[in-house]
């Protein structure tokens, strides 16, 4: 009961905070007496701060205002991409306290090296994290594959397959695919839309649908495979046996050719390419063909894309909006607005870090130890 009721206060604190002890007490129906106890159990574990007086309605008494507090505890989001690593250390008021990226080339890697290197990162980031007071107690990995069980099943472009990471580091490590962190982290620290399908462009294309401020996963927790979606029946080879995916026209691969970086295409479209933007235009139409289905069968709010999609949103809109609004114009008549993220290459390591933040919120008894 008790780990349920500091769930409860400390849920109503970060909803709706801040609060006083009195409307605490209001707005959870426990007594007063239960909540300054629980209070006192989040102020010494450091999750919550008093940060002066507010009027508490009783009398017009002032009281103290409790609200989340970002100078003690802190979660950390982690990132295994094809070309780098990548750390980011997270206070519970979502505000980043730091950021490292670790160029990489972590195509058809050893499991072991790359591990290494991530433990090695994980150490030197908790470690500056400590040295400003903050306490890193947990941490999650965003991956480019499958994932189930807490173990990556598939990671073809990694060459991985059913690398368990449970040991990554001695704080507790949760693993998740990258475009599902990548969308809660459009969730929690972008646009903060709660219906909504984000598109993570990277050497693959995945997608993570939110309904409802929730992640839909799916069955088997295998949602939003979308670079495997067919887009053009007879065309070329995928490298997961079938022809035409989406991933084969508009993954980075596809639009880079054999430019080095997206930096490097961004530039080359700016100056007008021709190349160039009909590597864009080949996208942006295979990505419209994608999405219409999507649309058609998930109906979002609203089309998010990311990753290397964020900084070629301004060739890709034209063609992918454009497609959308000719299959849907006589089913729907508008489709739904395409945005471009606003955390862009941060989403995933955002997300990983904001799933703990989640975690301690809901079961802060057993996270904290409390």
């Amino acid at each position: 009961m008790r780990a349920r009721n500091l769930a409860v206060v400390l849920g109503t604190i970060h909803r709706s905070g801040p609060h006083t002890r009195a409307a605490l007490a209001e707005r959870t129906g426990l007594t007063k007496t239960t909540v300054s106890s629980l209070v006192s159990d989040l102020l010494e574990a450091g999750v919550v701060t008093e940060s002066g007086t507010v009027r508490a309605g009783e009398r017009g008494r002032p009281g103290v205002a409790l609200s989340l507090s970002g100078h003690r505890v802190a979660t950390l989001g982690l990132e295994i991409n094809i070309d780098y690593l990548a750390a980011c250390v997270v206070d519970l008021t979502r505000t980043v306290r730091l950021r490292r990226t670790r160029p990489a080339d972590n195509r058809n890697s050893d499991p072991a090296e790359i591990l290494r290197r991530l433990r090695d990162l994980v150490k030197e980031t908790t470690a500056e994290a400590e040295e400003s007071g903050l306490r890193v107690i947990g941490a999650a990995l965003a991956v480019p594959g499958t994932v189930a069980g807490g173990v990556l099943r598939n990671a073809p472009h990694l060459g991985w397959r059913d690398v368990r990471v449970a040991d990554l580091a001695d704080l507790p490590v949760a693993i998740d695919n990258e475009a599902n962190l990548a969308a809660l982290g459009e969730l929690w620290f972008g646009s903060r839309a709660t219906d909504f399908l984000y598109v993570s462009g990277e050497i693959g294309v995945g997608a993570g649908l939110v309904v409802g401020g929730e992640l839909f996963r799916g069955t088997f927790g295998l949602a939003g495979e979308l670079g495997h979606v067919v887009v053009v029946p007879d065309g070329p080879a995928c490298r997961c046996g079938g022809r035409g995916c989406l991933e084969v026209y508009a993954g980075q691969d596809a639009l880079l050719g054999d430019l080095g970086s997206v930096a490097e295409l961004a530039a080359r479209l700016e100056s007008g390419d021709r190349r160039a933007l009909e590597a864009a235009e080949r996208a942006g139409h295979a990505l419209g063909v994608a999405l219409t289905s999507a649309v058609q069968l998930l109906d979002p709010g609203r089309i998010v894309l990311g990753g290397v999609f964020g900084p070629l949103f301004p060739w890709l809109e034209g063609p992918v909006g454009d497609g959308l609004a000719t299959r849907l114009r006589q089913l729907r008549g508008t489709p739904p607005p395409l945005v471009v993220s606003g955390i862009g290459a941060d989403a995933a390591v955002l997300g990983a870090a904001g799933l703990v933040i989640q975690q301690i919120i809901a079961e802060p008894a057993r996270v904290l130890g409390l």
